[in-house]
């Protein structure tokens, strides 16, 4: 394998970005996730991205103390077996005195030392004082793949659930199962049509006051139908408050537009570029 590109601590002549007083700088990064790495956890996730980091020579803040650890802060969990077009990770650099981070170019750096399935598509420097992800993201948009033996009797399920005052989730919190009705958090649900196997839905849920996953719709939609399960789950964006209006934290890339689980049946997994 070519060694990464040099590292992108540049002079400060190539219109970089740089630090804030005490040099540190806080970078925003959007990512997708598809195919085979929807079955890496969170946890590796995080470690390939500081593997990542590592590799094209990033300057990245480490926090004090006797073991230091790079500082990412990742947006909202991601299930394992999820897919996504939409991930997000907030990474503190430090630059060297003296030098920016030329931000343009950080998706061709990283790109080529991320594994395939992963892939940057923005990056932006993020104002001191933002609110991390975990605490600004509204809601989420999600495509829904559910499996039926009636393919035809999925838009019925949809109505009727849509149909119910209640959407009531039981969840094990310390040892214990609790019961909480989530129907406020179900902001939009629609059948977009079929994929090679099953039936496409578009759903959109909450975060905030109360969350509701998507692993909780489909198993509220499947219950008591001998032959149903889940198929793919994909985030497809995640929105915050800008005043009046919802907006994503970084723009998304125009693939994003229009994209379905029935046109991506089998997502295309790139050549091998890093492990």
């Amino acid at each position: 394998m070519p060694p990464p590109p040099a590292t992108p601590v540049l002079p400060p002549d190539a219109h970089p970005v740089s630090g804030d007083t005490d040099g540190r700088m806080r970078l925003r990064i959007r990512f997708s996730k598809l195919g085979k790495v929807r079955f890496t956890s969170h946890r590796d996730t995080a470690r390939i991205w500081e593997r990542a980091l590592r590799r094209v020579e990033m300057p990245v803040a480490y926090s004090e103390g006797f073991a230091p650890r790079p500082k990412l802060s990742f947006g909202l969990a991601l299930s394992t077996g999820h897919e996504s077009l939409g991930e997000y990770l907030d990474v503190d650099l430090r630059p060297p005195e003296g030098t920016s981070v030329d931000v343009a170019a950080i998706q061709a750096r990283l790109d080529p030392a991320l594994p395939a399935g992963f892939a940057v598509q923005g990056a932006a420097v993020v104002e001191p004082g933002t609110p991390s992800l975990q605490e600004a993201v509204t809601s989420c948009t999600w495509r829904l793949e559910v499996i039926a033996d009636d393919p035809g009797e999925v838009a019925g399920a949809v109505e009727h659930l849509l149909g119910e005052d209640q959407l009531v989730v039981t969840r094990e919190r310390k040892g214990r199962e609790t019961t909480e009705d989530l129907r406020c958090a179900l902001l939009d649900l629609s059948v977009v049509g079929r994929t090679p196997s099953g039936t496409e839905l578009h759903a959109e849920l909450a975060n905030q006051p109360r969350a509701l996953r998507a692993a909780d719709l489909i198993a509220a939609l499947v219950a008591g139908r001998p032959g149903w399960r889940d198929g793919r789950v994909c985030r497809i964006h995640q929105f915050i408050r800008a005043g009046d209006e919802r907006i994503e934290p970084l723009p998304s890339p125009p693939e994003v537009a229009g994209w379905s689980l029935a046109q991506h049946s089998a997502p295309p997994v790139p050549e091998a570029r890093a492990s």
